[in-house]
């Protein structure tokens, strides 16, 4: 199986199944001389984790990462970095019907088309439990960023058609469902406690904001920064759909509405979301990610079995009612990537070229 890893200079692989023994990440690139230790993960690895409320799956992991190469006292070495998270709370046995039935809108038909050959249980690779191990690089990258002024905040948006509409981030960490609108979380739990009972799962839309980031980040056509934030955030399990500043509003607006006023103080407004000609503008990066409803349901499903014969499939089992608030960290992470090995491409660049 391809296409395991992302980045160019600091570069990640992430392994392992949702069932398997555990999973983890290598992380090629990353400079020397970060401090670095097993405590720096456990934050962010408690926002992703699940069985933290009602409309998440109840598995219960610790998602404890441990630290097996690329650090000597407690200081990155420049050489490859191997993290590695156990999965302790398996049970793969309400996954036996998937050995024969097909999840409609998951990936257990299409990787049987590929591969004819794959670990169902959980999902294996598919699963969304595979973001544990981006999330860990998440913070390695964030780490090096940080001495920069970076800083990344995602937030929820928009959850089964209800909408934020004010953005508070000091409330973002109050709340489960990591929004910035404590009115809107109200109206939010409603609907997910609602599709909970039906058996039922819900969208929603999740926002990154990006402040402090340079100008100057990106390459020109094919490797834009936007290009590769949206290649980053597509490649989230759940996510169909990615803008960048105004998106597809911008579409319905006037050039003399679009564009972004340049002044001796800067841009007065940011509709291009930070990003012009695929290179970062100095003002703050803005994207949003569109995220479908969990596939995995409790309502009798029309499918198919692995020789075609039409079939109804009834899952039992430990799923999310919503994949939105457990995205959150997991795009902000995947931002994170992406600017470390945008910033290390500039730096090389500048080195090779005396600037």
């Amino acid at each position: 199986m391809a296409g395991n890893s992302f980045g160019q200079i600091f570069k990640i692989t992430t392994f392992g199944e949702s069932h398997g023994k555990a999973l983890g990440a290598v992380i090629d690139g990353c400079p020397s001389g970060i401090a670095l230790e097993a405590g720096d993960f456990v934050e962010a690895m408690e926002r992703r984790r699940p069985g933290k409320s009602s409309f998440e799956t109840p598995r219960s992991e610790e998602d404890r990462v441990e630290i097996l190469s690329g650090v000597f006292e407690d200081v990155t070495t420049g050489t490859p970095l191997t993290l590695l998270i156990g999965n302790r709370d398996v049970k793969s046995k309400p996954y036996g019907v998937l050995k024969d039935l097909f999840r409609p809108g998951h990936a257990d038909y299409t990787y049987f088309r590929k591969f004819g050959h794959f670990d169902y249980r959980g999902g294996g690779r598919s699963s969304a439990r595979e973001t544990a191990a981006r999330v860990a690089c998440g913070v390695v990258a964030r780490k090096m960023l940080a001495p920069l002024g970076i800083s990344i905040l995602g937030h929820t948006l928009e959850v089964g058609g209800i909408r934020a509409r004010k953005m508070d981030p000091s409330v973002i960490h109050q709340n489960p469902l990591y929004c910035a609108d404590m009115e809107a979380v109200k109206g939010m739990l409603s609907a997910l406690d609602a599709a909970g009972k039906e058996g039922d799962s819900l969208g929603g839309v999740a926002e990154v904001l990006v402040r402090g980031c340079p100008a100057g980040l990106g390459e020109p056509v094919f490797d834009k920064l936007d290009a590769e934030l949206a290649k980053a955030v597509m490649s989230v399990g759940a996510v169909k759909g990615v803008e960048v500043g105004a998106g597809f509003d911008a579409a319905r607006l006037k050039g003399s509405e679009n564009n972004d006023p340049i002044t001796s103080k800067g841009f007065s407004s940011n509709n291009s979301g930070g990003i012009l000609g695929g290179i970062s503008n100095g003002d703050d990066l803005v994207l949003r990610a569109a995220i479908k409803p969990i596939p995995s349901i409790m309502k009798p499903q029309k499918t198919i079995d692995r020789k075609g014969r039409d079939a109804v499939l009834e899952l039992t089992g430990r799923f999310d009612v919503t994949a939105v608030s457990r995205i959150v960290p997991v795009l902000e992470a995947m931002v994170a990537i992406v600017l470390a090995d945008h910033y290390l491409r500039a730096s090389a660049i500048e080195q090779d070229f005396g600037a």
